[in-house]
């Protein structure tokens, strides 16, 4: 009932078209204007959550009209069981990124808050969009407002980790663009579901799946073109890390799902090898990396690239068990957990960057050396960190848990050694998580500086207590996250399993 409302251009252009009008008011009028429009947006995101019909694997709530009609380019949108929770986690995300800038920005708050709505609407695009042209337009205009925040709000060496993360994701992109280019020459259309039922032979579809690959590579980041990440994160301000690593990570997940897979079965079957061994270098080399960071933010910079390994083995892992098997029960279960597990690290790592933030607002510091013995003078905030590291490291109970546990069961469907190699991340993920959380909180009072701190008050509390509760939900009880899915995946893996090669 809820398609006639246009719900998902609400959810597109009422955050941009609230952006630019913050732009517009005093100083006094930004946030809480801003604040109402991230509310809004988000309580508009809901009716998808509760509207969706979870036995259908088909598009909902689609919108459809003429774009560029000399090209057969159209304004078509939609959403399935892995795009509406994306969505949903979006507009959540933002309306706490907003609540933490509050008193912290108060150089250009109105350009500020405006970045971050009008590229929430960007990104709500991104996930919504069914025609590859208006996708593309997304995926490239959401580097602006990440541009302009590490640019303008960043650290001393904001302009080249700003250079560097925009020629990064653009020149990947331009890949992509071709490759959708060539599509629309076999298919004289821009629509992504008429991709998924195109015949495409098998060299056109390696070609395809490598194009796609590096547009998507670099934007999980996988290794090794995940250098452009740490940098980011250090620079950035702590909003615009939240959104990096909360959102704009799992485009590059949502990548591979919506096209990759789909559209490319066969190379992705061919060469499933290559991003399972890439994913699994990500999870065991780059944690060990992370083990020696001595900044909090790189060290969970580095940790964002293990947990994104995990949700692209997730993905990928699914063809060897279905050769092993000859089931695909278990290509699903892999699939469902690497979806959890994007979702999952979207909370937990927000929460982890809002925490490195309340403590560098604060001290002005970002080395885990300038700290120690944090909890005995905040021992409020030190709670919720230590909860959130935990749930980092993977503990039962939390959602950080879930979507690896699945995505371990199925790999032993396939390889016991590639299970075992996803199973260090337990013990890594702990390990260089609870090391930060022993140097940084534990002990005695390390310096006047930490002696001075003061404890969380009342609106980073709210914050934090609504991430906690999410985290603990989805660890408990992550049938609402697996419900929503579970069609969509499984009609994604009867995909996969018949050939595209013409005959």
């Amino acid at each position: 009932m809820f398609d006639d409302l246009s719900l998902l251009s609400l959810l597109i252009w009422l955050p941009i078209l609230g952006g630019l009008w913050v732009l517009t008011l005093e100083e006094s009028l930004v946030r809480p204007i801003a604040l109402v429009v991230s509310l809004v947006t988000f309580l508009l995101s809901l009716p998808l959550y509760f509207g969706f019909d979870t036995t259908t694997a088909a598009m909902q709530f689609t919108e459809n009209l003429s774009w560029i009609p000399a090209f057969g380019i159209e304004y078509a949108l939609g959403v399935d069981g892995i795009a509406m929770p994306l969505i949903i986690l979006t507009t959540f995300t933002t309306v706490l990124v907003i609540l933490a800038g509050w008193e912290v920005i108060q150089y250009k708050p109105a350009q500020y808050m405006a970045a971050f709505l009008i590229m929430e609407g960007l990104m709500n695009g991104v996930f919504a969009s069914l025609d590859a042209i208006l996708f593309y337009v997304f995926w490239e205009a959401m580097l602006i407002p990440m541009f302009l925040l590490i640019g303008i709000w960043g650290g001393k060496n904001r302009v080249y980790a700003t250079l560097k993360f925009f020629l990064y994701t653009f020149l990947g992109s331009v890949f992509m663009l071709i490759a959708l280019l060539y599509l629309y020459s076999q298919a004289d259309s821009f629509s992504i579901l008429e991709y998924h039922k195109l015949a495409i032979p098998m060299s056109a579809q390696i070609l395809i799946f490598l194009a796609f690959m590096i547009a998507f590579a670099v934007k999980v980041p996988m290794w090794p073109v995940h250098t452009w990440l740490p940098d980011a994160h250090v620079e950035a301000p702590t909003g615009g890390s939240v959104i990096l690593a909360a959102i704009m990570l799992k485009m590059g997940g949502y990548g591979f799902l919506r096209f990759s897979l789909p559209i490319t079965p066969d190379a992705s079957r061919e060469l499933d090898w290559l991003i399972i061994s890439l994913s699994l270098i990500a999870i065991i080399y780059i944690s060990f990396v992370a083990l020696v960071q001595q900044d909090m933010k790189k060290l969970i910079a580095y940790s964002s690239i293990a947990h994104m390994g995990f949700a692209t083995l997730g993905f990928f892992i699914g063809f060897m068990i279905y050769q092993e098997t000859g089931s695909l029960d278990g290509g699903a279960m892999a699939m469902e957990g690497g979806i959890v597990q994007m979702i999952s690290h979207g909370f937990i790592s927000g929460a982890l960057f809002l925490c490195v933030g309340v403590l560098y607002d604060r001290m002005h510091s970002r080395q885990i050396q300038d700290y120690g013995g944090v909890a005995n003078v905040m021992p409020r905030f030190a709670m919720f960190a230590v909860f959130f590291a935990m749930a980092n490291a993977g503990l039962p109970a939390t959602s950080g848990f879930v979507g690896e546990f699945l995505v371990i069961v199925a790999s032993f469907k396939a390889n016991f050694w590639i299970a075992f190699g996803a199973a260090s991340i337990m013990i890594l993920g702990a390990a260089y998580t609870l090391w930060m959380v022993k140097r940084v909180f534990y002990g005695e009072v390390a310096n006047e500086g930490v002696a001075s701190l003061i404890d969380i008050g009342k609106r980073e509390t709210m914050i934090l207590t609504v991430l906690a509760i999410v985290v603990l939900l989805f660890g408990i009880w992550p049938a609402p996250l697996l419900d929503v899915m579970h069609a969509t995946v499984q009609n994604l893996v009867e995909h996969l399993s018949v050939s595209k090669i013409p005959l």
